[in-house]
């Protein structure tokens, strides 16, 4: 399938069991359809230490298709998602003397996605960017639409830019080796887009649980398939964030992502497991405005418990929460700005009081 972006435009490329060798050949062809990729010669493939041994299959075939390229290992974990690791690999790319037309390949989760992607937006002002997803939170979300960035101590992500790769490149058999929670983790952002986009996909969710938590292959091609296609037609719509519409992508990520911020990054919240969370707080946030009934969240509930994600968060500061939710992108004015669900498959930007936001923060600790 394809990103459409003009000039930007790129293919998500979605495989199963393929060569890792024929990734190089994916890779040459994705290259040769830009300005800087046509000239590329060199390269950088980034991973954590967790996946040292396939990130070397993946060098083996650019390096095949002509691309003199070295790996660089980082520690595993969101903590690595820093300027201090940016700086790293800052440091590789200077030392490799890369230039414009120097390729970078982020093989792993989001936190390598992001991480790479950040440094291949901003170093030289922008280098070719290929994304090899393996865990499924990354083939569904943070592989495809550009952005890219590192946390701050106190936010999440805050320090970013739009940076488009040049082409994804999803192997399904990847998840095979993939521990259960990170799987689980990855289905927070699926089932998010039945929530905001499309509910017959949110009913096919409901319908084939058990099949999906079992790894059946021909259910794993479908959710990972659809959920691309919604991202890709937001992301071809609104590419910057530029008419609010790509907004939509970040329900339950205003609570979420105070939830990493507040229980500390690599803590006790993984992403998929905050973005969980905050999607049932924001359900019931909705529910008090009027906007929604009861019936959406406990609907939602019932689905992030088939595939065993947290819907409570006890133990948290609301206040904390609300402070670092004052650091949230989407705000404007001052005034905290959510996405809040509709109706399964309809969402819309809200600015409610801060009293309606403690009150929900303050039912963390129970569904």
């Amino acid at each position: 399938m394809r990103v459409e972006l003009d000039s930007r435009s790129y293919e998500v490329r979605i495989v199963s069991g393929e060569n890792p060798r024929a990734f190089g050949k994916f890779a040459r062809e994705a290259l040769e359809a830009t300005w800087a990729g046509r000239g590329c010669r060199s390269g950088l493939v980034v991973t954590d230490e967790n996946l040292a041994g396939l990130a070397g299959e993946f060098l083996e075939g650019i390096v095949g298709v002509g691309i003199a390229a070295s790996l660089e290992v980082l520690p595993s974990g969101e903590a690595t998602k820093s300027l201090d690791s940016a700086s790293t690999l800052y440091d590789r790319l200077v030392a490799m003397k890369a230039d414009r037309h120097t390729c970078v390949v982020a093989v792993g989760g989001g936190v390598m996605g992001d991480l790479a992607g950040f440094v291949a937006a901003t170093y030289a002002r922008g280098l070719p960017l290929l994304m090899v997803p393996t865990s499924l939170l990354a083939m569904v979300d943070s592989s495809v639409g550009g952005k890219v960035g590192v946390n701050h101590p106190g936010a999440k992500n805050i320090i970013g830019a739009f940076h488009q790769p040049t082409g994804v490149w999803i192997d399904t058999e990847s998840l095979a080796t993939l521990p259960p929670r990170e799987f689980r983790c990855g289905m927070a952002e699926v089932v998010k887009y039945g929530v905001i986009l499309d509910p017959d996909f949110f009913g096919f969710l409901e319908e084939n649980a058990r099949a999906i938590q079992s790894h059946d292959p021909d259910s794993i091609r479908r959710i990972i398939t659809r959920s691309c296609e919604l991202k890709a037609e937001v992301v071809s719509k609104d590419e910057r964030e530029e008419t609010g519409l790509r907004a939509v992508l970040n329900f339950g990520h205003t609570i979420g992502h105070a939830i990493e911020a507040v229980s500390g990054y690599g803590g006790g919240f993984q992403h998929g497991e905050a973005v969980a969370v905050g999607m049932v707080l924001e359900s019931r946030l909705a529910e008090r405005l009027g906007w929604i009934d009861s019936k959406v969240a406990d609907r939602l509930i019932g689905l992030l418990e088939q595939f065993e994600l947290p819907v409570k968060a006890p133990g948290l500061d609301p206040d904390a929460l609300i402070g670092s939710m004052g650091l949230d992108k989407k705000n404007r004015g001052g005034k905290i700005r959510f996405v809040l669900p509709c109706e399964v498959g309809r969402v819309e930007m809200a600015e409610p009081d801060v009293s309606e936001i403690r009150a929900v923060l303050g039912e963390m600790g129970r569904a």
